[in-house]
């Protein structure tokens, strides 16, 4: 059957020749093979036309034109074997065209190697340029090459759309277009390449930002074509489709028993059917390192999580390994001066960097060990939390005497009690510049300008022991003091003071000029321990010569006073803040009982109360108010000192009047102060990024009695901006006095740092 066919085949392949031959023939009639004679034409038989209009044609020889044995023979002839090669055809010449010899694989592949070896040229001559040596690195240029300063054409743009399909439905729509690639492009791009190659950036984003929210088997598919609504410009398309969502299966947390028992899964808190988001889970590991220090556990080390997926019931195992290492309770205070600060670690430290810190390990320590444990605000065996040594390390900030420090918990292996272990904590130090200078200006008016300025050692006199010099410049103010302060004295933030001060004042009030020696014990408030309860107390020896008005002679004189005082202060504090409070009260109460001296001696009493209140009426508004009262029992007002006397009116006071304006007054039209006054204030504190606007309205009076009547109230009102700094706001206010009277200022400034109140 095969060699039937293939036979067949050879048939048919010759057929089409014959047929080219015979329709290329450009005469009558049909050709015939060249290898046989050609025959002779004959005529085709005209047709003949009968007299009844009919026509006969003749029959037409329907013989081969070549006779079937012509054609047998000139067909070749199949042998046996299919696989021979076929024969040579005839050459035109009848000649027989003799066979190449056969020719290996090897032989022919040499052949069409040679060919192909003539075809190519010669190679040329090689450079003799190449073969000289290269010239030193000294000779090199180094000057960059001249800039052509071509003006570069105008940049071609083209402007494009975004649209996301898919995540508004799982609540990923808003977070999508904070990270895109299109949407941060301002729909802007030099060409279209530009805005697909953002297009595969967001598809990547959006199947990662549904994988992050448990849509594990979640496609995002992108397209950029014309917008038909708008020509010119192309819109781009994020179609997203999250798939089903994974859930928690099995929690597992691979650790040691805690105690109390259960502890760890507690703290994780991820239960099974909880969605696997990835915020939830990476939050859920931060909580145990975070919450396990603070109960007992200082080193524990969180693993590795593994999530086991099961794509058909969409659930994944969860498995979290956990290194606990031992329950610890607090030991003793180590420390050391220096340490991994001086070089960067796994870097080779400069000669500098080495001398730097050979200069740290012989320098003393600001602080020893002692010191240290004053400030610690927790009791040795105590169970071990890493709040409180944050607070220690926060503490030592605070004192600004150093320039790096850490504290952190060393293992010594001594059981403690309840299956627990002793830990140490050591103090790593590198003092700091011990020095400060510090200046502020402000105005006010009344009070003109003021400027203050401070030198300070904080630790002359180790443990903090500080030697401080201040100094006021101003245009009715001068003064010199000196203080020696020692802070965290025998307890933490408890601070014990001596000062020596000399001054001047020159105000409408009164002109004098006074020398106080004074000390003070104090239980302050700190940025970072803001105490409820705060107090003070201590002693003051005042040498004051000043002048007031005499209503006995009725005339301004000069007297000088001795005043032995003894200043107490209590204060309850509620607020959020101590620098800028936003909610909250405060509550202040002082008491200073005091003699004055002038040819006989004169004792009395001076009290004040002042409470604020703090309320956020919106994220950006907080309502602040204040109210202050006080009275001065004993001793009659024109006995006592001008300079001890109750004045009101000023930038701490009531705004819209000057400095001490507010209150009787002598025959020669200056204020001569009282025995009671009463002030009241309220401001709206509007915020927006680091600046404020505050509107206010303040009040008062002071009187001549002991007892705040509350008769004449006389107000301010004004508006004040705010600049708020690391350190605190800036403060501006511009009032004026509602009702103005004559002699009032029209319109009264105040500059200052902090809050009125």
């Amino acid at each position: 059957m095969k060699r039937i066919w293939l036979a067949a085949l050879a048939g048919t392949a010759c057929v089409p020749g014959l047929a080219h031959a015979q329709i290329s023939d450009p005469k009558p009639g049909q050709g015939a093979p060249p290898s046989g004679p050609a025959p002779a034409p004959s005529a085709a038989p005209a047709p003949v036309s009968a007299q009844d209009g009919t026509v006969h044609v003749a029959p037409v020889d329907e013989s081969p034109i070549v006779p079937d044995a012509q054609f047998e023979a000139a067909m070749p002839k199949i042998e046996g074997d299919i696989n021979a090669p076929l024969e040579a055809m005839p050459s035109p010449t009848g000649s027989p065209t003799p066979r190449p010899a056969p020719a290996t694989q090897g032989q022919a592949a040499q052949q069409v190697r040679e060919q192909a070896e003539e075809s190519f040229a010669a190679a040329p001559a090689e450079d003799p340029e190449f073969a000289r040596p290269l010239p030193p690195l000294s000779e090199f240029r180094v000057e960059p090459p001249v800039e052509d300063k071509v003006a570069d054409k105008k940049s071609v743009t083209i402007r494009y759309t975004t649209h996301e399909e898919g995540l508004s439905a799982v609540g990923l729509a808003g977070l999508f277009e904070d990270l895109s690639a299109l949407k941060n492009g301002g729909g802007r791009a030099a060409n279209t390449a530009m805005v697909a190659a953002r297009a595969r950036e967001d598809e990547r984003l959006a199947v990662r930002l549904l994988q992050s929210r448990g849509y594990y088997d979640a496609t995002a598919v992108s397209t950029v074509d014309q917008n038909p609504q708008t020509p010119g410009t192309v819109r781009a398309t994020i179609s997203a489709t999250a798939g089903p969502l994974y859930r928690l299966g099995d929690v597992k947390v691979a650790s040691d028993p805690t105690v109390p028992p259960g502890l760890l899964l507690d703290e994780l808190n991820l239960n099974p059917g909880d969605p696997i988001e990835a915020e939830r889970v990476q939050g859920a590991e931060a909580n145990v390192a975070l919450r396990l220090p603070q109960q007992g556990y200082p080193f524990v080390k969180v693993g590795q999580r593994d999530i086991l997926l099961d794509a058909e019931t969409h659930v994944g195992d969860y498995t979290l390994p956990i290194e606990l290492g031992p329950r610890a309770v607090f030991g003793d205070i180590r420390t050391e001066v220096g340490g991994d600060s001086g070089a960067r670690r796994g870097e080779r430290a400069s000669r500098s960097e080495r001398r730097q810190e050979r200069r740290r390990r012989v320098r003393q320590p600001a602080f020893d060990a002692d010191h240290i444990r004053v400030l610690r605000r927790y009791k040795p065996g105590a169970l071990y939390d890493i709040r409180a040594v944050d607070d220690l390390r926060e503490a030592m900030i605070a004192t600004s005497l150093f320039s790096t420090v850490s504290v952190e918990p060393v293992r010594t292996g001594q059981a403690g009690p309840d299956d627990t272990e002793v830990v140490d904590l050591l103090v790593r130090q590198n003092p700091g510049r011990p020095r400060t200078l510090a200046a502020e200006l402000g105005y006010s008016t009344g009070q003109g300008i003021r400027l203050t300025g401070s030198w300070t050692h904080r630790n002359l006199f180790p443990p903090e022991g500080a030697l401080i010099v201040a100094g006021v410049l101003g245009t009715q103010e001068q003064g010199l003091s000196t203080t020696f302060r020692r802070s965290n004295a025998g307890q933490r933030d408890k601070t014990f003071q001596i000062a020596a001060a000399l001054n001047h004042q020159d105000y409408d009030a009164y002109e004098s000029y006074t020398g106080t020696l004074s000390f003070r014990f104090s239980r302050d408030s700190t940025p970072i321990w803001q105490k409820r309860w705060t107090y003070f107390y201590g002693a003051e020896l005042v040498g004051a010569n000043e002048d007031r008005w005499n209503y006995n002679s009725n005339r301004r004189d000069r007297g000088t006073w001795l005043i032995a005082a003894a200043p107490l202060f209590l204060g309850y504090d509620s607020s959020d803040n101590l620098l800028n409070p936003t909610r909250g009260f405060r509550i202040k109460a002082n008491a200073s009982p005091e003699t004055s001296v002038r040819g006989a001696a004169r004792p009395y009493a001076r009290f004040m109360l002042e409470g604020t209140y703090y309320q956020p009426v919106s994220s950006s508004i907080v309502i602040a108010g204040r109210a202050r009262i006080g009275s001065i029992m004993g001793i009659a007002r024109d006995d006592l000192p001008p300079s001890r006397r109750y004045y009101s009116g000023g930038g701490g006071s009531v705004r819209g009047f000057g400095y001490q304006e507010l209150g009787p007054r002598s025959p020669d039209g200056k204020p001569v102060g009282g025995r009671s006054f009463n002030e009241f204030a309220i401001e709206a504190r509007y915020r927006f990024g680091n600046y404020g606007i505050v509107p206010f309205i303040d009040a008062g009076q002071v009187y001549e009695g002991i007892y705040p009547t509350g008769k004449n109230i006389r107000f301010g009102a004004g508006i004040g901006g705010r600049l708020y700094t690391n350190f605190g706001p800036i403060r501006v206010d511009v009032a004026t006095p509602i009702n103005r009277k004559p002699g009032e200022s029209k319109v009264s400034l105040y500059i200052s740092i902090g809050q009125a109140f």
